[in-house]
């Protein structure tokens, strides 16, 4: 596996986020266009980490269509497998944030053309020859793209790929929870590195004690590598009967935190890359998550995530205390 083609492929949901930049003079809201989705946030930060990554999705062909495919192309991410829908537009995000950093999403997407990828699209061999697939539930949220998310974890499996899922719960694009929760348990049954939120851990087991949330991942799903994010209290990793904490970097200068998970999960990701995932140390767990979480806090002081990944020496300094 060490020889295929690209490090990590993923399939999901590209999009423009609208985030707030400002009031006009006329005092209404300024709002700026930025690449979004979760899948592609991820890769592009490890494309800057210079791994080799390729992207399984749909967008409309529209200016927003457009934008996406030439953000995306220049991080550097393979885009055989970007399509494009002739009649459905690409799919539109607003974000607001709160005071404290936290975000509200409203969602153009009643279709979006992400919605529409078919199992028919997708390129193979683009899985076949990845060490890593990497997937969320917002390719699950309706019937042909779940159908097409499904045959794309059968060939990873039979590929002997690393699985790897982020929930991204969005609770405003499921016509019930019970379906969102429906569809995070099916991913986490495909799992064998999983990124979750501590409100994640809190949805699927109505408990803040992230132990036992853990405990219940790993006795049901058997995940090998768990790592949950708990926001400016850094985050957690579960491996093997080990527990393993490392504190968050707090910036000063924080923004917004769009793209921090998404950041965080692609340092995750590049390290497995790096240490393999059959002998994780404690060490190499605390460097895994004390990286992950230093680059996660520089796109905190960011608009937008895709186009503004931090580099190596970024994150470096973040941990060093140079911010």
């Amino acid at each position: 596996m060490e020889n295929r083609t690209f490090d990590v492929t993923a399939l999901g949901e590209l999009l423009i986020d609208f985030t707030e930049n400002g009031v006009s003079g006329q005092g209404n809201p300024l709002l700026e266009a930025n690449p979004g989705g979760a899948p592609c946030n991820v890769l592009a930060m490890l494309q800057r980490l210079g791994r080799k990554t390729a992207f399984i999705g749909k967008v409309g062909k529209d200016m927003f269509g457009a934008q996406l495919r030439e953000a995306v192309a220049s991080a550097g991410i393979d885009l055989r497998n970007l399509v494009e829908d002739e009649e459905v537009h690409t799919t539109l995000a607003f974000v607001h944030t709160k005071e404290d950093g936290d975000r509200d999403f409203s969602f153009y997407r009643n279709p979006g053309a992400d919605m529409m990828l078919q199992k028919e699209e997708i390129q193979d061999e683009l899985i076949q020859n990845s060490r890593i697939f990497h997937f969320g539930t917002l390719s699950s949220t309706h019937d042909g793209v779940r159908e097409a998310t499904r045959h794309a974890l059968r060939v990873a499996k039979e590929a002997g790929c690393m699985v790897s899922f982020d929930p991204n719960l969005r609770p405003p694009l499921w016509k019930s929870l019970d379906d969102a929760k429906a569809e995070i348990e099916y991913g986490l049954a495909q799992a064998d590195i999983l990124k979750i939120s501590d409100n994640e851990v809190e949805f699927l087991f109505g408990t803040t004690d992230y132990d036992a949330g853990a405990r219940m991942l790993i006795e049901k799903y058997q995940i090998p590598l768990i790592c949950i994010t708990l926001g400016r209290e850094g985050s957690r990793a579960y491996y093997k009967g080990l527990r393993v904490d490392a504190p968050g970097f707090i910036q000063k200068n924080t923004i917004e935190t769009t793209g921090a998970g998404d950041t965080f999960c692609g340092c995750m990701l590049n390290s497995v890359l790096e240490y393999g995932l059959d002998n994780l140390t404690e060490e190499k767990l605390k460097e895994l998550l004390l990286f992950a979480n230093a680059a996660a806090s520089v796109i905190t002081t960011r608009k937008g995530a895709l186009r503004v990944m931090p580099t190596r020496e970024e994150i470096d300094a973040c941990r060093n205390g140079n911010q």
